[in-house]
């Protein structure tokens, strides 16, 4: 192929300082899953008010750099885990937030593991010189029992796709968690993935409007008849109407805080082991309008299923789940713009293949239409994508990866039509990108993956996780990209 493809000598690497603060409860950790709270307590009120007032000195000195407000969050810890005293206690500041400290604990959110990175342009371009494009560059955390959360890094790139990345913030915050508004049409979705279709379901159809609140929807679970919310499957209804609410929330982080200094960290049941692989695309709407929206994948610990992150500065997050029969599996990827009208998106519902889905509401997603399956030696377990597709005037532009012998991953690229993208129009005969010697070792070993490139003039700037040991960036040209496939 003569395509020159150029590897960087940018190493992003797993940083173990990157900490948050968890809620800690001694023995519900596995394998324990017994409370210990009562007996901590115990012991931390049978400590004088001397000793208590200079363990929580020494306690706040250590952590205080380390976070925007430790103080605070043991006051939210203690609160956690008031309930195990009594109502009349008199307790002194100094011993609240003693308790607060025994049961918070730190997590490093890369401590294990950096990876599938996605690359967007950032919302404000002020201060760039000509040649220049600021960057948001998402990244896959993983820590300590393999959860995932997304993290940020920015910087400017320059004419030729060379980074050169801002200096990370010292303190990470994971925001506060807030309401939305939810649609109807969703949780009907939902209900019926899970074959819900009985008397509790109709009253939602019936009563609530089409976005509705949170408090709606509880006056509408309180308003049910007595006769029928005591039917044990009208029962199951009302909880996973309560479990689909809690999957969709916002987060918003302080205004003073810095884009690199943000975490996506699981907050609803869906994702509660972990947000994944975000491929994050800034999309275009017809009228001019743009939003910045990802999809991720959503692991329980059980199940996994295709989420969707949306914001327009990237300091306010609306996380919302996704429906219908192809938003299934790992791997979608939405198009930066409505194709004849309709939102469009790649998926890998069956695990395995490509394929193109459109919808007008984009959560539901129906009628997958095949694109490209498992062909080539280097790609005979599974294919799919390493992002959003990429518009150029000779069609979709999509980079591609590719499951091979030993579960080597490798990346291709192909060319999909602009106005009907189930059609590949050519691709490239050989991998685009593999593991040489230096990324082979890691986390997960013999693997490259993108969740998504950014084109900067004919400039394609390729972010890949490494083994999910480092991330690097690799350029190619896009005119040279696109002449070396075969049609």
């Amino acid at each position: 192929m003569n395509v020159r493809v150029t590897r960087g000598s940018l190493r992003l690497r797993p940083d173990p300082s990157r900490v948050i603060t968890r809620l800690f409860v001694p023995g519900e950790e596995v394998p324990e899953h017994e409370s210990r709270s009562a007996a901590v307590i115990r012991r931390v009120m049978a400590l004088d008010e001397d000793t208590v007032c200079a363990a929580l000195d020494r306690t706040v000195l250590l952590f205080a750099e380390r976070h925007r407000d430790v103080r605070a969050t043991f006051a939210d810890n203690f609160a956690s885990v008031s309930h195990r005293l009594p109502a009349e206690a008199g307790l002194s500041e100094s011993r609240r937030l003693l308790i607060g400290a025994y049961f918070t604990h730190e997590y490093a959110v890369e401590g294990a593991a950096l990876c599938n990175p996605s690359m967007v342009a950032h919302p404000d371009q002020s201060g760039t010189a000509p040649g220049q494009l600021r960057y948001v560059l998402s990244v896959r955390g993983i820590g300590e029992g393999h959860l995932s959360s997304i993290g940020f890094r920015t910087g400017v790139a320059d004419a030729e796709g060379v980074l050169t990345p801002d200096p990370l913030p010292g303190v990470i915050s994971t925001g506060l968690r807030g309401d939305t508004a939810y649609e109807k049409s969703l949780f009907q979705g939902k209900l019926a993935e899970r074959g819900h279709d009985d008397e509790v379901s109709a009253v939602l159809a019936r009563w609530l409007p089409e976005r509705f609140t949170g408090a709606e929807l509880d006056e509408l679970l309180a308003g049910l008849h007595p006769k029928l919310i005591a039917r044990q499957a009208a029962h199951r209804t009302a909880e996973l109407l309560r479990w689909i609410a809690a999957c969709n929330y916002t987060t918003e982080f302080p205004e003073d805080s810095e884009v690199g200094g943000r975490v996506l960290w699981p907050t609803g049941p869906s994702e509660r082991h972990g947000m994944e692989d975000a491929r994050f695309v800034r999309f275009t709407d017809d009228n001019g309008d743009q939003t910045y929206y990802a999809t991720y994948t959503a692991y329980d610990g059980v199940d996994v299923e295709p989420q969707m992150v949306q914001t327009n500065d990237f300091r306010t997050f609306r996380v919302t789940q996704t429906t219908g029969s192809a938003a299934r599996n790992k791997g979608m990827a939405l198009f930066p713009r409505r194709i004849g009208g309709r939102f469009a998106a790649l998926s890998r519902g069956d695990g395995e293949s490509t394929a193109v889905t459109t919808t007008d509401d984009i959560r539901t997603w129906n009628a997958p239409r095949p694109v490209v399956g498992p062909s080539r030696e280097w790609d005979l377990v599974q294919v799919g994508n390493c992002g959003s597709p990429i518009e150029t005037p000779r069609g979709w532009l999509v980079l591609t990866h590719g499951v091979g012998p030993m579960r080597r991953y490798s990346m291709g690229a192909m060319l999909l039509d602009l106005d009907e993208p189930h059609r590949v129009l050519a691709a490239l005969p050989e991998p685009l990108l593999v593991p040489d010697a230096t990324e082979r070792d890691g986390y997960v070993p013999n693997v490259v993956y993108s969740c998504g490139s950014l084109m900067h003039g004919d400039t394609l700037m390729i972010p890949y996780g490494a083994s999910d040991a480092t991330i690097g960036v690799a350029t190619a040209s896009v005119s040279e990209l696109i002449a070396a496939m075969a049609r």
